[in-house]
């Protein structure tokens, strides 16, 4: 951008935040030296902050109450809610999770943020979990209160409470270890959508595969059983570690993203180990299930 005649230099520096940018008449959008991110088209609208404070990963166009508000607004809105969208990340999730991660990416540059702003994925993904909670009373014999019980456990404590949880810690551990730089700072909405994201297929193989195959295949005392139950665990895990590790390596402010991996030697151990020693967890679990339902009414 070509600065006017009577613009000084310095007269820019002290009204445009270092890290921003800023639209000339001309049309020409013209990037400061510490951010690497433009919005296409338009020029950014800053929040609440101090300059030094000013990134891409920051509320650049709105806060992020004012994020949270409209998304929760919008959970009562179906018919604005791209469910075809949602249910084709479902899917591409399963078979090929880093093209997900790129459309996370495409919002970022036309939205201002990484995290989902439509909360279909989160309608479908509950919706999920009804069917897998059916699919679980049958299996584990629970009543009727028992299911309802179960599905409120699996909704509000397995995944959104252990997701708060999770996507906190990774937040944290983030943005406190793992940052490029020092202007830029990861979503918290972003890390709880990574949760989700890995917590699908998570749920496919635990509360879908697992319940249709514990009466006929895994729910016995024997080795071969054994083996395909904890082994459906194992993988689960793997498959969650793995794309969590996407989701914070597609953040181009971020390094050394290869730790999120590290898990995964300790888990092969432990997983050798419960077959060696015996334990079937497919077992374990689904009484723990049981239990946690049916006692909740008791």
């Amino acid at each position: 951008m070509r600065v006017p005649d009577d613009l000084s230099t310095s007269a820019v520096h002290n009204t445009i935040p270092i890290g921003t940018f800023s639209t000339h008449p001309s049309g020409h959008i013209r990037k400061y030296p510490s951010s690497g991110y433009a919005t296409p088209g338009a020029s950014s609208v800053i929040s609440n902050g101090s300059a030094d404070r000013i990134g891409c990963f920051t509320a650049v166009r709105m806060t992020a109450l004012a994020k949270l508000n409209r998304y929760f607004r919008r959970l009562v809105r179906f018919r604005q809610m791209d469910f075809e969208f949602a249910l084709w990340q479902m899917i591409y999730l399963l078979v090929k999770p880093q093209k997900v991660y790129r459309n996370f990416m495409y919002r970022k540059r036309t939205k201002d943020q990484w995290a989902r702003d439509d909360p279909a994925f989160l309608v479908l993904l509950s919706a999920a979990l009804a069917v897998s909670s059916i699919l679980f009373a049958w299996t584990i014999q629970l009543s009727f209160t028992g299911f309802i019980a179960f599905f409120l456990w699996v909704v509000f404590i397995d995944c959104i409470g252990v997701g708060i949880i999770v996507a906190t810690l990774l937040w944290f551990a983030s943005n406190r270890f793992l940052r490029r730089v020092g202007d830029q700072d990861v979503e918290w909405a972003y890390c709880f959508d990574v949760h989700l994201n890995a917590f699908f297929p998570m749920l496919m193989l635990l509360h879908v595969l697992l319940p249709l195959t514990f009466p006929h295949v895994i729910g016995f005392d024997a080795f071969l059983p054994r083996l395909f139950g904890n082994t459906i665990w194992f993988v689960a895990v793997v498959y969650y570690i793995y794309i969590t590790f996407l989701g914070y390596t597609a953040l181009p402010i971020l390094k050394n993203t290869h730790i999120f991996l590290y898990p995964i030697t300790f888990l092969f151990i432990f997983y050798v180990a419960t077959v060696t020693a015996g334990w079937n967890i497919s077992q374990t679990a689904m009484d723990f299930y049981h239990i946690r339902a049916e006692n909740r009414y008791a």
